[in-house]
């Protein structure tokens, strides 16, 4: 992906890729930027993510598998190991893998994303793909779980648990409530992150703070904060798969409960943003 120099991107990185025609291998040189380094970087951190969160939900939500029934704790668990394992493949971009976690770094003055490596400067397009990025990642982790478990979606006779696999839902429907859930637990990741990740990963992102640190912290938001709502924690996270969901032919899936969908989208963006914003005062005196 080759996004123009104009908008200030630090360095552009070459590669070759070879074809053969008639006969011949030509070798072509493709200029990538570093924005394009980091969009891929952030699809890539993200589906994985969303591959591994979504299918530890999958392992225990769905009749049949192996994991069936293994409970919260496993979830919680496995949704922990899921952003260890994005924030490392993701170090490239800074590893935010959630747009709570990008607006976040915005609200609190970030200028830089990126790694040392791969550096842009904070501007529209950047913030733009970079959530870009994440949604569509978080698409294609959704699709490739349910490919993983196809037989067993079809063997599962309630729509609730197959949803219940891409997107979060609230135990008790309260939609203001269930707001003030999303936003507390948000503005936890992202005040962590960004106040003890200390900026040594451009500006922010997961990868300042480490990818066990940030796993014990999911691990620990969900432990503590994830009951009411099932903590999505991250737009990207549960409006991605729930677009899977909508868009996949899966059988006897029902209704992708579009009435709850905004919840988990604006609490953590309000989460992320307020976290931003507070750390600039509070930050200098805490640490």
């Amino acid at each position: 992906m080759y996004l123009a120099r104009s908008w200030g991107y630090a360095r552009d990185i070459p590669f070759t890729t070879e074809a053969t025609a008639g006969g011949r291998t030509v070798r072509k040189k493709v200029i990538v930027d570093n924005l394009g380094i980091d969009f891929l970087s952030e699809l890539v951190g993200t589906a994985l993510l969303v591959l591994l969160g979504c299918g530890v939900v999958a392992n225990v939500a769905l009749t049949r598998t192996k994991g069936f029934n293994g409970g919260f704790l496993m979830v919680n668990i496995g949704w922990g190991l899921a952003v260890f394992a994005g924030v490392i493949v993701a170090y490239a971009s800074g590893a935010h893998l959630n747009p709570a976690v990008t607006l976040g770094l915005v609200a609190n003055g970030a200028t830089e994303f990126g790694s040392a490596a791969t550096p842009v400067d904070v501007n529209f397009l950047t913030v733009i793909a970079y959530i870009g990025a994440q949604l569509i990642g978080a698409i294609i982790g959704a699709v490739f779980v349910w490919l993983a478990y196809k037989q067993h979606f079809d063997e599962e006779p309630e729509a609730a648990n197959k949803l219940g696999v891409f997107s979060t839902g609230p135990a008790i429907r309260s939609y203001g409530w269930n707001l003030v859930t999303e936003i507390i637990g948000t503005f936890v990741l992202v005040f962590v992150v960004i106040g003890f990740g200390g900026g040594r990963q451009g500006d922010g992102g997961l990868a300042a703070l480490g990818a066990l640190p940030v796993a014990l912290l999911v691990i620990g938001i969900g432990a503590s904060l994830g009951g009411p709502t099932g903590y999505a924690i991250n737009p990207a996270r549960d409006l991605g798969p729930r677009i899977a969901h909508f868009l996949l032919p899966i059988k006897g899936k029902g209704s992708s409960d579009w009435s709850y969908s905004w919840v988990p989208v604006v609490g953590p963006i309000i989460g992320g943003v307020l976290a931003g914003l507070l750390a600039i005062p509070l930050l200098p005196i805490l640490t």
